[in-house]
C-alpha cells in the first residue's frame, strides 16, 4: 500500500490535480466555443431577410406595348422593397375604369415556380389584348392592377396604369400570363 505521505502517492496526487485542471480548461473552452457557435446562429438566423409576398405596395408597375406579339402589352413588376418577395400566380387587371371584371389568366403559361424577386428583381406578365376571335371590346385608358397572394386571391389596393397611346383596344379574348421571370416567356404564348 502507498501512505499518503510517499513520494509516489504525492507525484499521483500531483498527476491526477493537473489532469483534472486540463480538463476543466478544455471542457470551458467547449463550452465558450459551443455558446459563441450558438449566438452566431442566433444572430444569422435573425438576420436572414424572409420572403414576403410582392404586393402593390413592394413594387413599381409599369405597362408598356409590346413590339411583338401584335396585340400584346407588357406588365413589368420591379420589387422596391428590401426583402425578397413571391410573385403569386398572375395579376388581376382591370382594362378600364368601368370593367367588371378582371382578365382571364391564361392557365397554360403557368411557370413550373413561383417566381421570387430580390430586390430590383422584376418579373412579367404578356398580355393579349384582343384576338379576331373575340367578341365585343372599348378602347380603355387605364388598366387597373392588383397582385394575387399565395392563394390566388388580391392582395392590397388597386394601382392604376395609363395605357400608352391614348388608350388600347380589348375584347372578351383579352388575357393575361402567370408572372414570368423574364419579358420573351411572357410574351412568347
Amino acid at each position: 500500500m502507498l501512505r499518503e505521505s510517499s513520494p509516489l502517492m504525492r507525484i499521483a496526487t500531483r498527476f491526477l490535480s493537473r489532469t483534472a485542471a486540463s480538463s476543466m480548461v478544455v471542457t470551458a473552452a467547449l463550452a465558450l466555443v459551443g455558446v459563441q457557435a450558438a449566438g452566431t446562429a442566433s444572430a444569422a438566423t435573425k438576420q436572414a431577410p424572409s420572403v414576403v409576398t410582392c404586393t402593390a405596395a413592394n413594387m413599381k408597375l409599369t405597362v408598356t406595348e409590346a413590339p411583338r406579339p401584335v396585340n400584346h402589352l407588357l406588365v413589368k413588376a420591379t420589387n422596391t422593397g428590401a426583402k425578397p418577395c413571391y410573385a403569386y400566380s398572375a395579376p388581376f387587371l382591370r382594362a378600364g375604369a368601368d370593367a367588371q371584371a378582371p382578365l382571364s389568366w391564361a392557365e397554360e403559361t403557368t411557370p413550373q415556380a413561383v417566381v421570387t424577386l430580390e430586390p430590383g428583381q422584376s418579373a412579367y406578365a404578356g398580355v393579349l389584348t384582343y384576338s379576331p376571335d373575340g367578341e365585343g371590346g372599348s378602347t380603355a385608358k387605364t388598366l387597373g392592377v392588383v397582385l394575387a397572394d399565395r392563394n390566388g386571391n388580391p392582395t392590397g389596393k388597386e394601382k392604376t396604369q395609363t395605357l400608352p397611346n391614348g388608350g388600347v383596344f380589348f375584347n372578351s379574348a383579352a388575357t393575361v400570363t402567370y408572372w414570368q421571370d423574364n419579358a420573351a416567356d411572357a410574351l412568347s404564348w
